[in-house]
């Protein structure tokens, strides 16, 4: 039997069961005073309304129910926040109170038991892994020492395109951005790239599945009795072999730095390196074995490959969508540049309609539309509200970016709203946080810019871009697939022409 065919065959068992407990086993009904809630069904709640794209399902709920909602995943209640003010309140008014990460069996199976730094429970052992990556791993000067990593890069993709354009053949964007992030996250953190043999290839497909399990849902997590579902659905299986192939594969990376170590060869440091000296020292005031290694490269290598092309993605759509915005980002960067072949640091500093035009594709576009969930870590009342011990707080990032009572015209793509404007994306400006905010926000946003501004200014310099066919920009395509982050449906094509100064 197909599993489509056996899933049809469960779903009036599941009903009735789920009528059952609905019946007999129900919670008494709270009478305090809980943000407003949309409809749900008996035991699985408001799970059928999230859809395939959940931030525009919520968006819209949000907006007949209001910026703070209380939804119901399974037994698991869920506040939702759709505005920068309930964002602030909960990231930064009451930050402490909502900065734990929500139980979860199927990450805790993938990612170590949390010991990496996205899920990792909020106390002692978290803040000393932040405080090991932000000052170790991700800080300003280990960002610029990968710079020479990202220039060779970008130069083999460049070259790529022109090898494409002489032949007057189309680029395939979406997958020249995912191995170019791939290339940059592994020779950052493992010290030299897999993308060009077997096992690296095996690796980027197993990175693949990975962020797809990642944006899954398991019934043994928020409706534990059916976690027979799981088994039967094939995920359980699916996220054993994942996991099982991505530790060999990650044991395997540690391995052969610890016997460069015992041989004493010369090589620069990168993340492996670094984890590993940290390992033997005892200043950190945690244990850092292998597994906590291994799950700190997942979390950091899968965030700046998957995050990095993402972004990529969506900002060169936007510009081929918009050629008023693309002839003027370019006019910026080719008047800076002049005719220099090399982009330097202090012309980056320069371009500030191209750091308006990726803070407009990061407000539109935010790579994890939905931020990494929190967990209020006691009850809480929250702008009037009773706000129960355990609940999960989902942050509409992809709303708050759209949010007309924040934004003019918040649906079209307007890099000049940021030129003379303050409002940026590091977590202080709350209507527009696609890196998160307050202890729990995203520890990469350095190390994942340097490479979006380079790339993208070397994209505009160096080439003329349209679209395939003769098409026009308001003919591309703009839908989304569901994934950990949200990437094109159609993989973006485009035709590239060299330009001479």
């Amino acid at each position: 039997m197909l599993l489509q065919d056996l899933v049809v065959a469960l779903i009036p068992i599941i009903a009735s069961l789920l009528f059952i407990k609905w019946l007999f086993f129900s919670a008494p009904v709270n009478r305090k005073n809980l943000p407003p809630s949309p409809s749900r069904l008996p035991v699985l709640g408001n799970f059928h309304q999230l859809g395939l794209l959940p931030h525009r399902n919520l968006q819209s709920l949000a907006q007949k129910h209001g910026p703070m909602m209380l939804l119901h995943f399974g037994s698991v209640p869920t506040l939702v926040l759709s505005s920068a003010d309930a964002a602030r309140e909960v990231m930064k008014v009451q930050d402490l109170k909502f900065c734990d990460r929500p139980s979860s069996s199927l990450l805790r199976r993938l990612l170590y038991d949390g010991k990496d730094i996205s899920v990792a429970p909020y106390g002692e052992y978290w803040r000393q892994l932040k405080s090991i990556i932000v000052l170790q791993l991700l800080s300003n000067k280990r960002v610029q020492s990968f710079r020479r990593l990202r220039e060779e890069e970008t130069a083999l993709m460049v070259n790529k395109i022109r090898d494409l354009s002489s032949s007057s053949l189309s680029v395939d964007l979406s997958e020249l951005f995912v191995t170019l992030s791939n290339d940059v996250s592994c020779r950052s953190a493992f010290g030299k790239k897999y993308s060009e043999d077997g096992s690296g290839r095996e690796f980027k497909k197993l990175l693949k599945e990975f962020l797809e399990l990642l944006g899954s849902y398991s019934f043994a997590d928020f409706v534990p009795w059916l976690r027979w579902v799981d088994r039967i659905s094939g995920l359980d299986g699916k996220v054993d072999r994942v996991f099982k192939n991505l530790d060999k594969f990650l044991q395997g990376v540690v391995q052969e730095h610890l016997d460069k170590q015992a041989n004493q060869l010369e090589d620069k440091e990168n993340f492996v390196d670094i984890l590993l000296r940290i390992q033997n020292e005892t200043i950190h005031g945690i244990s850092i074995e292998n597994d906590n290694i291994k799950a700190i490269l997942l979390d950091v290598y899968a965030a700046g490959t998957d995050t990095t092309s993402t972004v990529l993605e969506w900002a060169m759509s936007e510009l081929l969508r918009n050629p008023y915005v693309m002839n003027t980002v370019q006019k910026e960067i080719r008047d800076i540049l002049g005719c220099k072949p090399d982009i330097e640091e202090n012309d980056l500093e320069k371009m500030q309609y191209l750091k308006a035009v990726i803070k407009e594709t990061l407000r539109l576009h935010p790579p994890i539309p939905l931020l990494v969930p929190r967990s209020a870590r006691e009850d809480v009342k929250l702008n009037g509200y009773d706000i129960a011990a355990g609940t999960m707080v989902i942050t509409n990032a992809w709303a708050i970016g759209r949010d007309p009572a924040t934004w003019n015209e918040p649906e079209k793509f307007q890099p000049e709203r940021f030129l003379n404007s303050s409002i940026d994306f590091k977590g202080q400006d709350f209507q527009l946080i696609p890196f998160g905010a307050g202890r729990r926000a995203c520890p990469g946003i350095s190390f994942a810019m340097a490479t979006n501004e380079f790339v993208l200014a070397n994209l505009l310099h160096k080439f003329d871009w349209k679209l395939p066919d003769g098409r026009n920009g308001e003919d591309l395509d703009m839908s989304e697939r569901p994934s950990a982050s949200v990437k094109r449906k159609i993989p973006l094509l485009a035709v590239a022409t060299s330009c001479c100064c």
